[in-house]
C-alpha cells in the first residue's frame, strides 16, 4: 500500500496534508467525528493525521476528500474551478440499518443547503434529531413516510413535500413495508 508523505512540496513551500485536511474539513463545519463516519474510519485516525502522526494511504486521501467535497488534483491545486453539475460518479452514499442516505452534491457541507437522497426501507424509522438551528425540506419521490415533528404526526405520501424549522424534535417513520424514497434538504447542513 502506497501511503503519502506527511509534506507536499509545492512551488517552493512545504504543504502540510494533515493542517489543509483539517482547514477544510473545519470549513465545511464537519466534526472529526462525522467525517470519520463518512468515511469509515475512527476519529482517532482524523485526528492523528490533521495532527500530521500519520500519513493516508491514497486510496484512504481520495475516500476522505470525497467526503470532503474535493479530489487529488483540486487538494494539489492553487486554483480550482467549482462545480455546478454532479452525476451519480460524485455521490457518496452511506448506508446503515434500513437507511441508505446519498448526498447528491459532495461539497454541500460549505454551502447554505446540503441535499440528499434517503431511502427508508419498509417498517423501519430513523433515529430522532433534536432540536438545531435551520430549516428542512423534503419531497417524496416513492412511498410514502410519516413525519414525526415535536408532538405531532403528518403523512407524507408520495408526490408530497414537508417543511419545517427543526427547532423541534424530529424523525421519520415508514410505517408501511414498502421502501420509501425522499430528496431532503438541510439548511444548514445537517446531515
Amino acid at each position: 500500500m502506497f501511503s503519502i508523505c506527511l509534506s507536499y512540496a509545492k512551488k517552493g513551500e512545504l504543504m502540510e496534508i494533515g493542517n489543509k485536511i483539517k482547514e477544510l474539513r473545519l470549513s465545511l463545519g464537519l466534526t472529526q467525528e462525522e467525517l470519520a463516519d463518512r468515511c469509515d474510519l475512527t476519529k482517532g485516525y482524523i485526528s492523528q493525521l490533521e495532527n500530521d502522526l500519520t500519513s493516508p494511504s491514497i486510496a484512504t486521501l481520495e475516500d476522505m476528500l470525497f467526503a470532503l467535497g474535493s479530489d487529488l488534483k483540486e487538494f494539489f491545486s492553487e486554483a480550482s474551478d467549482e462545480r455546478v453539475v454532479f452525476g451519480e460518479d460524485d455521490y457518496f452514499i452511506k448506508e446503515d440499518d434500513g437507511e441508505i442516505t446519498t448526498w447528491l452534491v459532495p461539497n454541500s457541507q460549505k454551502n447554505s443547503m446540503e441535499p440528499i437522497k434517503f431511502t427508508l426501507q419498509g417498517k423501519t424509522t430513523t433515529s430522532v434529531d433534536m432540536p438545531h438551528e435551520g430549516e428542512e425540506f423534503g419531497y417524496v419521490l416513492s412511498g410514502e413516510i410519516i413525519l414525526h415533528l415535536g408532538n405531532k404526526k403528518h403523512v407524507v405520501k408520495n408526490g408530497c413535500s414537508f417543511y419545517f424549522d427543526t427547532s423541534k424534535e424530529h424523525y421519520l417513520e415508514n410505517a408501511k413495508n414498502s421502501v420509501a424514497e425522499i430528496i431532503w434538504v438541510s439548511s444548514p447542513p445537517n446531515f
